[in-house]
């Protein structure tokens, strides 16, 4: 749990995501001597914030995103959400700018964001939930488990895939707008055919903790079934827990690589957390297990 930790305690809203892009590619180089295949890397201003790591010969790729919902200071002690974080009175927001670090109370006026800070804060300055993680022996819970919760499984995937991408995509939380430029890049590079959205879904009505990792059908958008029911078998195959999403809202990454000009199959598969985009989400430990385990047994058998 330690390399999640980390994760949750660094600071990447979208728009804003090189501290976490540094931690991985730092994270990589060490650990990458120990992974059963050495990937080839690639990151810079090409890809922005972005860092792929493609092993051996894929023809499938798992994109995890990097950014956060958040905060933005505005005018006077206006705040301006970034993605759709819920706006709960009195929560904490940290983050930094030119005049030292940040700790306020968010509060709410007709619908509006406000901090109560002692100085005015530099327009255009991020602001977190303020961490505090919490782990027992069934759950974690924690600010932004979506999506630190996608990247450690990409991470995890990493010491065992053979064949494969494994990209870290920006900007996903507040339109995206990564993937095509990576698709790009990946088509020319070498070519896949389909894609895992490694992300975190909701505990719905049909949806429940510890019943294993969600296969999401649909959210907002439709994947083909074709491929759905190849990732379905595989997984009815894998003896792993997992459950079956169907939702009428909702998006990911698999949103830009459906409207991609590439014939690229896709499905998201992420565990459910409930308390969504507040600073106390929360999985089952069991279903991030299922998760791991299943993307490790899909990336071999696709």
């Amino acid at each position: 749990m330690n390399t999640l930790k980390e994760l949750l305690h660094i600071d990447s809203v979208s728009g804003d995501e090189s501290k976490m892009t540094d931690f991985l590619i730092r994270y990589t180089h060490k650990r990458m001597s120990s992974w059963k295949v050495t990937p080839e890397i690639y990151f810079g201003d090409d890809f922005h914030d972005c860092l792929l790591l493609k092993f051996g010969n894929p023809t499938t790729a798992v994109f995890a995103h990097i950014d956060t919902i958040g905060f933005m200071a505005r005018y006077e002690n206006q705040l301006v959400p970034v993605g759709g974080p819920e706006i709960i009175e009195g929560c904490y927001l940290v983050g930094m700018d030119s005049l030292g670090p940040i700790r306020c109370k968010l509060h709410t006026y007709e619908g509006a964001a406000y901090h109560d800070f002692g100085r005015p804060i530099e327009r255009g300055t991020r602001l977190s939930f303020e961490q505090s993680i919490k782990i027992d022996e069934e759950f974690i819970e924690a600010a932004y488990l979506d999506n630190r919760l996608g990247i450690y499984n990409a991470l995890q995937l990493c010491e065992t895939l053979e064949n494969g991408w494994v990209v870290f995509s920006t900007y996903e939380e507040h339109g995206g707008g990564s993937i095509p430029y990576l698709l790009n890049f990946i088509q020319k590079r070498a070519p896949i055919k389909q894609a895992l959205i490694s992300d975190i879904t909701w505990v719905t009505d049909g949806v429940h903790h510890g019943e294993g990792v969600a296969i999401s059908i649909r959210d907002k958008f439709i994947p083909r079934k074709k491929f759905l029911d190849k990732v379905i078998g595989l997984a009815e195959k894998s003896s792993i827990p997992f459950q079956l999403e169907v939702e009428a809202a909702g998006g990911s990454d698999g949103r830009e690589i459906q409207f991609s000009p590439y014939a690229i199959d896709w499905c998201f598969i992420g565990a459910p957390e409930d308390h969504v985009h507040t600073p106390h989400e929360k999985v089952a430990l069991k279903d991030l297990d299922a998760m791991i385990k299943m993307y490790q047994f899909l990336m071999k058998h696709l």
